[in-house]
């Protein structure tokens, strides 16, 4: 394994750090918008909040993905 390759691994690993904390963020946004009333603005501003937390934890799923050992193979086209 070469120094870029520890480097890119090294980052998929924060990055993924960073997933979970998001999903905890999601999931207290949640918790926030089921505690109150259901058409209160607290709620609306806690669902918007989760939702645009799932976006950016999506985004950076993706990123981790490309970053995996596994992207670097060639895809088998079935050629």
């Amino acid at each position: 394994m070469t120094a870029a390759d520890d480097a890119v691994a090294s980052m998929a690993e924060r990055l993924e750090g960073i997933v979970e904390e998001l999903t905890d963020m999601a999931i207290d946004a949640l918790r926030r918008a089921t505690s109150g009333d259901p058409d209160s603005a607290e709620t609306g501003e806690a669902l918007a909040l989760e939702r645009r937390i799932l976006k950016a934890r999506r985004a950076l799923e993706r990123a981790v993905a490309a970053l995996s050992p596994a992207a670097r193979e060639p895809l088998d086209d079935g050629a």
